[in-house]
């Protein structure tokens, strides 16, 4: 069956008071779950905020983004080893799960976990936005949301009934990402190629004019996602997943 909403999916910041009930969310998440998954084991958690106070503690690890406090539900969700080795240890089984190779695996089921969740929430009619930030400042999910030894968060996402239709955000080009057979290195040429629509977007070249920049390239590398801050979160995400036990 062909999903309705993949062409027209857009990111929901906004949300209406009306209620998420318990029934549709835990469909949801159980329909999800049939999703691909390593080994058959299911490597994640999902933990779900609702309440007000937890929702306000979590929002300085998304930098405050207002969909955070704003969204009727708000659920995180983790790479988890836990459970598993836990029901090893409970079978008479030695884990070996404390370790970057592990995290990759969790981490991988969670996210496709993760958009399996994304596309039947917005097939239901709700709306929703993914949040990257999760893996920036990390320890301050852990903190919030007690999550033990060998449990890493990797996704949020704010959910509730969309209360905007903002317009859809453009996409690259299939030929810039599909490589038939090895991959082909990009030359100047097909950057242009590839670029010069996105770049030449209104709002695109307005953002470089109100940041006086070039391009928007550098509207990434210096003011977005600049090497500083990347490094610097670096080293917060891998102390993380050292005090979780994954390195």
């Amino acid at each position: 069956m062909r999903m309705n909403t993949i062409n027209t999916r857009r990111s929901i910041r906004k949300y209406s008071d009306r209620e998420v009930s318990e029934e549709l969310l835990n469909k949801l998440l159980t329909e999800a779950g049939r999703t691909q998954t390593m080994g058959n084991l299911q490597l994640y958690s999902v933990v779900v905020t609702r309440s007000e106070e937890v929702k306000k503690q979590l929002a300085p690890a998304h930098f405050n983004q207002p969909m955070v406090t704003n969204a009727p539900v708000v659920l995180t969700i983790c790479a988890d080893y836990n459970r598993t080795s836990t029901w090893c240890r409970n079978r008479k089984a030695e884990p070996g799960y404390d370790n970057f190779l592990s995290f990759i695996n969790a981490a991988t089921d969670a996210l496709l976990y993760t958009q399996t969740f994304c596309n039947l929430a917005e097939e239901a009619g709700l709306g929703l936005c993914y949040l990257g930030t999760t893996v920036y400042m990390p320890q301050m999910i852990i903190d919030t949301l007690k999550l033990p030894r060998l449990v890493m968060p990797v996704a949020t996402i704010t959910l509730g009934w969309p209360d905007e239709n903002p317009p859809l955000t453009d996409r690259l080009p299939t030929d810039s990402f599909v490589h038939q057979e090895t991959y082909n290195d990009y030359t100047p040429q097909d950057i242009n190629l590839y670029y010069t629509a996105k770049e030449a977007l209104e709002e695109n070249r307005h953002f470089c004019e109100i940041n006086n920049k070039e391009t928007l390239a550098q509207i990434f590398t210096d003011i977005r996602y600049t090497k500083k801050d990347n490094e610097a979160m670096s080293v917060g995400l891998a102390e993380a997943l050292r005090h979780q036990g994954f390195m």
